[in-house]
């Protein structure tokens, strides 16, 4: 398959044939199943609210991204930093003049759409952190000057998102951060200085959460100290993993989501009502379609002939197995319940957003892979 190096030299069927067919398939398949759980989720209402919704901003959210390919890469290099400062004004636009949802002040109505500037942080923030690194010498990464610049520019939206407040949203931000800091050569004490100094500041966290993120520490930790309130949600999550068995109860039969036992299915909890349904076997094959899209996404990095697309397939893919480990490990009651949708299969329009642009950036660097950015 061609690549091929300057954006006026490529046809439309050039760049189409350019195109990485596996990962489109695999998108295309996890869109599919995402429509199939989420009808799941509206049975029971019979309202389909959920369902069309969702089906129909993976339809436009996967067109988009099909333009955002053909886009050469470049452009996304010299608008990385344009696209940041925009995410970060909305960021502080949500946190000051949002909507309040469930405690939290993080949403800006824009019609079409509520925007939830902190999902797409998540991918300014790597955006961002590829395009410094680009030019960054490797024997440059570890002095403190190019050491404080990208912190800086992490710790901004994390402390924005943590006053809206959302405690998960800003440790995903972090997480994605430091991914491409990693990815960049940091040195190792860096990282030790900066987890000591999380957990020294750890007690200061913790006196300023609001209660209900307090008490979804103390759930996590016992959730049988409040089984019909805090501990509800977690409790019922666990019961729907466990009584799918091997195979599932299969499809619309799942009990704890039929019958409304889980209050928030079509959201974070989506991974839940699949797992009942589908039971290991459907579990363990959705976990193989989400590993075969992170391992497309780093050969295509790998392919690519400049730093910039390199640290942002890299910083992404890594971002993508953070995503679905925290969903995961928290309707499994292994953490505590902290809002990480499931990446294209929660219902959300700012996460689906978000989703694809980033995947249209990666797909730009594949078509884009000899693309060299001076």
């Amino acid at each position: 398959m061609k690549n091929y190096s300057s954006f006026g030299e490529i046809s439309f069927f050039q760049k189409v044939r350019s195109m990485d067919f596996y990962l489109l398939i695999s998108i295309i398949i996890l869109g599919a199943v995402s429509i199939v759980a989420m009808y799941s989720t509206d049975i029971s209402d019979k309202d389909f609210y959920h369902s069309f919704n969702h089906t129909l901003r993976f339809g436009v959210f996967f067109g988009m991204m099909i333009v955002m390919s053909f886009i050469n890469i470049k452009y996304y290099f010299s608008l990385s930093i344009l696209f940041y400062l925009l995410v970060l004004i909305l960021l502080i636009a949500a946190t000051f003049f949002g909507s309040t949802v469930s405690g939290s002040q993080r949403w800006i109505s824009l019609y079409f759409i509520n925007l939830q500037p902190s999902e797409l942080m998540k991918i300014a923030i790597i955006i961002f952190l590829a395009r410094y690194y680009h030019r960054v010498q490797p024997d440059a990464v570890n002095s403190i000057k190019k050491f404080i610049i990208p912190f800086v520019i992490l710790i901004i939206p994390i402390l924005l998102v943590l006053s809206q407040p959302d405690l998960g949203t800003s440790v995903l931000i972090a997480l994605s951060g430091f991914a491409v800091i990693w990815l960049a050569g940091i040195n190792i004490k860096y990282i030790i200085y900066s987890f000591l100094a999380l957990v020294i500041s750890f007690p200061f966290v913790i006196s300023i959460l609001k209660p209900y993120q307090k008490l979804r520490i103390l759930t996590f930790i016992n959730p049988d100290r409040d089984p019909l309130g805090a501990g509800y949600q977690i409790i019922q999550s666990k019961i729907a993993v466990g009584s799918g068995g091997l195979t599932g109860k299969g499809y619309l039969k799942g009990t704890q989501g039929y019958l409304d036992f889980l209050p928030e299915k079509h959201t974070d909890f989506i991974f839940t009502l699949f797992s009942e349904e589908f039971g290991f076997v459907g579990s363990v094959l959705l976990l193989l379609l989400y590993a075969f899209i992170i391992i497309r996404i780093l050969i295509i990095g790998s392919n690519s002939r400049n730093y910039f697309g390199k640290f942002f397939c890299y910083g992404f893919a890594i971002s993508i197995f953070f995503y679905i480990s925290v969903n995961m490990l928290m309707v499994l009651g292994m953490l505590p319940i902290v809002g990480s949708p499931l990446p294209i299969m929660s219902y959300g329009g700012s996460s689906m957003l978000s989703m694809m642009i980033a995947l249209g950036v990666v797909m730009s660097t594949r078509i884009y892979s000899r693309e060299i950015i001076n």
